[in-house]
């Protein structure tokens, strides 16, 4: 059986950095370990290639080499997953898909012209798939009735992956969260037990990366890496001396709850095993917002203090927020900015709420009558697809400004600089040992290259110049260690220049068909021209 593994196209978003990317000679910031997953447990003897459209074109030749074309994808890149759907069908192939998008609406899929919805998580539909396709089954639906022990999910084909594409490596230790946040669909797809691998097979798969000569960030894309705070640090007490013998090859990042502050012990733990960031999901400073939409983990503490905590203890935090929760005062939009802007928070992901399918936000929602439509989308370029309990308008004009404000280059350095500071004087940053041992890491021009273009660009052509050449002066004072990291976070703002600008042309957009949608409603014999006028 030869398999062709399809992974669809992500829009431009908050995350794809197509501009800092660009600096350094990536394609794309991480790669698709769903795929290589799913292609770790299919059948070993069958034959697999792996085209990430997002790194390259599915060319005809891939397509006439297939027997079956499998594909994967999160709500976000629904799209291209439909598009490359209907061209598979096309050319007369089968076409299987799973994945997040394809479990929270199956009928979308089934719709395009799917022959096999292979839904829930791979290790238990999967082995369900073959038995199907043995069986000479045309179609079918395969669904799990329970959560499948991720202690016998295998290593992912690292080795179908076009390495020096990508910026980042993606691993997963956990899935699964075990609090209850109203519009989350984690708990949805992946339920609230927290269900880890175990330490051996992780550092399998660390092995097997280093093997492959991988020798760059790695990010744990688990969507709460302490939800088992226990087997966490089990894993990470076998990491440290691991990552020791071979000279600290990677670095890694990856996603906690705010409550990460209350553990020293845990936080000392990833950084001895060079954790550097973590992205928080913080959503508001707005107390009543966190306690309506049931975020109460981010309410027991104050969350300045929390963050201040993490950062203090050596790791660089990532955050996201949410504007549009029910019964939210007018200014949230602006809190938000005021509160990033106090804890100097680089980099800050900031949506309007989305109501995604199947989540308890999404029924209670449904069963209010104030949804629209029946699908969903988490990309920062879309309307809130709901009916708010204040004005669309009022929202969307403090998330315009305040994405815009978020984004200004010299906020963003005066930011970065700030966050930096603090990092450098931490412990393990501070009073680092000498005699660690440092895997050698080849030479690159085209990082190089980045590093003068940064400095040309904010060092000279901004307004940013003013600045710029002082706080790097100082960060060779106070954090030399630090500079590179700090250089790679300013390069983001790359990125959001030109992304700002797209955020607020589309919402303004959609914020105006909406407005000609309803006055067309109210006064139907009223002519565009009209409409616009008014």
């Amino acid at each position: 059986m030869k398999v062709l593994l399809v992974y669809p196209l992500f829009p431009k978003s908050f995350w794809s950095f197509e501009e800092t990317l660009k600096l350094i000679g990536r394609k794309a910031m991480l790669p698709p370990l769903s795929s290589i997953t799913v292609a770790a447990i299919l059948p070993q003897e069958w034959e697999f290639r792996l085209v990430d459209r997002n790194i390259a074109t599915v060319t005809e030749a891939d397509w006439a080499w297939a027997d079956l074309v499998l594909l994967s994808g999160m709500i976000v890149q629904k799209a291209d997953l439909l598009e490359q759907v209907r061209e598979a069908k096309k050319r007369g192939k089968k076409v299987g898909i799973g994945g997040p998008y394809a479990t929270a609406l199956p009928q979308e899929v089934e719709a395009a012209g799917a022959d096999y919805l292979i839904l829930d998580e791979g290790e238990i539909t999967l082995p369900m798939f073959v038995e199907a396709l043995e069986k000479g089954e045309s179609s079918g639906v395969f669904r799990a009735t329970e959560k499948p022990d991720v202690t016998q999910t295998p290593i992912p084909r690292f080795d179908l992956l076009e390495l020096n594409a990508y910026s980042e490596m993606s691993v997963q230790f956990s899935r699964g969260c075990p609090f209850q946040c109203e519009f989350c669909d984690i708990i949805v797809l992946y339920g609230r037990k927290s269900r880890t691998k175990t330490p051996e097979q992780l550092l399998a798969e660390l092995e097997r990366l280093y093997e492959l000569g991988w020798r760059r960030s790695i990010f744990l894309v688990d969507d709460n890496f302490i939800g088992n705070k226990r087997n966490v640090k089990l894993l990470l007490k076998e990491l440290a001396p691991w990552m020791e013998e071979r000279g600290y090859p990677f670095t890694f990042g990856t996603e906690a709850s705010v409550d990460l502050a209350k553990d020293q012990e845990l936080m000392d733990l990833m950084t001895a095993c060079n954790f550097g960031s973590v992205f928080l999901g913080i959503e508001t400073p707005d107390e009543e917002s966190l306690s309506v939409t049931k975020k109460y983990q981010n309410t027991r503490d104050p969350l300045d203090e929390s963050i201040h905590k993490i950062i203090s203890s050596g790791l660089r935090i990532m955050a996201g927020f949410i504007v549009g929760f029910d019964g939210e005062k007018a200014g949230a939009g602006n809190r938000i900015v005021q509160f990033v802007d106090k804890t100097s928070i680089p980099t800050a992901l900031f949506s309007m709420l989305q109501a995604l399918p199947d989540t308890a936000l999404w029924h209670r929602l449904e069963k209010e009558g104030r949804l629209h439509g029946t699908s969903g989308n988490i990309n920062q370029t879309t309307l809130m697809n709901f009916v708010p309990t204040r004005p669309i308008e009022e929202i969307t004009q403090e998330y315009c400004q305040g994405f815009w404000q978020l984004y200004d280059p010299q906020c963003f350095l005066d930011r970065t600089y700030r966050h930096y500071r603090i990092l450098g004087e931490a412990a393990c940053h501070k009073n680092r040992k000498k005699t660690i041992k440092r895997a050698k890491k080849k030479f690159d021009w085209q990082v190089i290259r980045a590093l003068l273009t940064i400095c040309w660009r904010q060092g000279v052509v901004r307004k940013t110049r003013f600045s710029f050449w002082p706080y790097l002066w100082s960060m060779y004072r106070h954090n030399p260690r630090g500079i590179s990291s700090y250089l790679a976070v300013c390069a983001q703002i790359e990125h959001f220049l030109e992304y700002r600008q797209i955020v607020k042309e589309q919402i303004e957009s959609q914020l105006l068909e909406l407005k000609r949608q309803k006055q067309h409603e109210e006064s139907p014999n009223l002519n565009p021209r009209e409409v616009v006028a008014r």
